[in-house]
């Protein structure tokens, strides 16, 4: 009878499946029970209803806390049945626990899984060192998780300690593009090998969300109206520029600031030094007073020691400092000093 039990225990553990532990551990109890009756006496506590589940689970979970015991020899050749089965039970469920995180840790690897994630940036395209700087300032911001897809000819993840997503097959495919979640998406950069495979992609992703306005690493940029036939939304960066690509993914809108401040005509940008006459002035004192008399933003700062971008207001600026500015028009050294007086003395007042 033992050897027969032992049998079916073994193929009950052979079933590689989450119900095995479950399937084991019954079988075990139920078998137990009425053989512990039989060999103890028939006035024996342990075989009583209320305490036999409780010294069962007990014995199976290796504990052992004594308060019952079996106290014939057939009731210790039970017991011995109870505790292997405990054992098994245990190695069965930590067998197939281990099993199944090396099976997801290797799907995540391998870029094979299926991300259940939503309101993240998707990162079509790796580049070694590239994307590695653009992801990098994606997590800086630490807004929104980060999802990289990448072509079949990576292998397995290449930023596993970034703690990101990561999903590989064929970037124009539907189900690739699924699997990275771009239909629940914030944002997505389609970061191509070259600008043909990034209006292919372009085409793919705004089938699988059309609401999405993806940004385009390009690196010709003439290109882009082509990008435009697909959405009009798309938004183009140029391909060597990734911390502006970057900006763009978060800050929508940001390159074409750019663009007009280094297209004539538009925002134009100058510099002028601070006169000897004013002596020391706060930035503060710049900045509203070239707003107030002449509509003007002052960007930054530069003394003798370093170049200042967007400082406090209450910085001190040596006579002699340089302020760049967007304006209009540019804007003289005697204009200024009488902007910034004017300034003063108003607040004075």
């Amino acid at each position: 009878m033992p050897t027969v039990l032992f049998r079916l225990l073994q193929r009950l553990i052979s079933i590689r499946s989450w119900t095995t532990p479950a399937l084991v551990i019954t079988f075990v109890f139920f078998t137990s029970w009425p053989l512990m009756a039989l060999f103890e006496r028939a006035d024996s506590e342990l075989t009583a209803p209320e305490n036999y589940w409780w010294w069962f689970l007990v014995t199976t979970s290796t504990v052992g806390y004594g308060d019952f015991y079996p106290e014939t020899t057939g009731g210790h050749v039970v017991g011995v049945y109870v505790i292997v089965g405990g054992i098994a039970t245990l190695t069965t469920l930590f067998t197939h626990l281990a099993t199944t995180l090396e099976t997801a840790r290797g799907r995540r690897m391998s870029g094979s899984g299926s991300l259940h994630i939503s309101d993240h940036i998707v990162v079509l395209g790796y580049g070694a060192g590239r994307s590695e700087r653009i992801i990098d300032e994606l997590l800086a911001d630490g807004r929104h998780p980060v999802v990289l897809g990448a072509w079949d000819d990576v292998d397995h993840n290449p930023v596993p300690d970034r703690g990101i997503g990561f999903v590989r097959g064929d970037l124009t495919a539907e189900d690739v593009l699924h699997r990275a979640g771009v239909h629940r998406a914030r944002s997505v950069l389609i970061d191509a090998r070259d600008d043909n495979e990034a209006l292919a992609v372009a085409v793919s992703v705004h089938h699988v969300n059309p609401a999405l306005e993806p940004v385009i690493a390009l690196r010709d940029m003439s290109r882009a109206e082509h990008m435009r036939y697909v959405d009009e939304t798309i938004r183009c960066v140029q391909w060597h520029t990734p911390h502006m690509i970057t900006e763009e993914l978060l800050d929508p809108g940001i390159t074409q600031v750019y663009s007009e401040l280094v297209t004539h005509g538009g925002g134009n940008t100058y510099s002028c030094r601070l006169p000897e006459s004013l002596g020391p002035v706060s930035y503060g004192d710049c900045q509203f007073a070239l707003g107030n008399r002449h509509d003007a933003t002052v960007l930054a700062a530069r003394t003798d020691s370093e170049l200042l971008i967007s400082p406090s207001w209450r910085t001190r600026l040596p006579a002699g400092s340089t302020l760049y500015y967007i304006c209009a028009r540019r804007i003289s050294q005697d204009q200024l000093a009488r902007a910034v007086r004017e300034a003063s003395d108003s607040r004075r007042t």
